[in-house]
């Protein structure tokens, strides 16, 4: 009989909270447009989903869709190069590879938004929104 084991990774959601709670209060909503890839700072997240990375917990992300000045759709960027159904090659951010994690779309308050990193061609954005249709 084999037995799976569940690792459990260790977060400190405690100090991620007070992080939380300063850009919840202090921060201002930018300014984005649709195409536009951005540090974020996601933050310590439950089980599978994607984190933020280091101290500040941040991760690049692309704007999908803009709903209001304080809301937008985004996707999270991963450097990792995987080959399947849910990433999503769109070429170098900031010299580094980087893939769009299609499984990890999120709503998010533009408050999160740390700054701006560049912007995506259109011709793979089209690519990318085709992907989540079909995704979806």
């Amino acid at each position: 009989m084999k037995f799976r084991i569940n690792k459990k990774i260790k977060k400190d959601f405690d100090s991620w909270n007070i992080q939380k709670k300063k850009i919840h209060d202090f921060r201002q909503n930018k300014l984005y447009q649709v195409r536009d890839i951005w540090w974020c700072s996601l933050g310590l997240n439950v089980g599978f989903e994607q984190d933020g990375t280091g101290k500040s917990n941040g991760r690049p992300i692309l704007i999908l869709k803009g709903f209001s000045k304080e809301v937008c759709l985004v996707i999270p960027l991963s450097t990792s190069q995987k080959e399947n159904k849910y990433y999503l090659k769109v070429g170098k951010i900031k010299n580094k590879k980087a893939s769009v994690i299609l499984s990890q779309i999120r709503l998010l308050d533009t408050k999160r938004l740390v700054n701006k990193l560049g912007k995506l061609e259109k011709k793979k954005f089209e690519e990318i929104k085709k992907a989540v249709k079909n995704l979806i």
